[in-house]
């Protein structure tokens, strides 16, 4: 089902309803279509399983071999600051 985003914004609750039961529901912008309404997975966050999986298939032991023991410490106060002028 095809449907403008303006007529979506009347007819939201019953969208939803028609996604939620399966039926494809794509909402266009000047007849193109711009997004597609999809029940939710109910999965979420980070798959450390797969991520796993894939440092194994890769021969990756560690995420992260090192990290300075001066990792977090603030930075110098000039760090941040940009000359004012072009040194060319």
């Amino acid at each position: 089902m095809y449907i403008s985003v303006k007529d979506a914004k009347n007819q939201l609750s019953e969208l939803l309803h028609r996604a939620e039961a399966g039926e494809k529901v794509i909402l266009t912008r000047h007849g193109k279509p711009v997004v597609e309404l999809v029940p939710h997975s109910g999965k979420g966050g980070i798959d450390f399983e797969a991520g796993k999986r894939w440092m194994e298939e890769h021969g990756i032991e560690k995420v992260v071999s090192y990290i300075s023991p001066d990792f977090d410490d603030p930075l110098p106060e000039d760090f941040l600051i940009t000359p004012t002028s072009d040194p060319q």
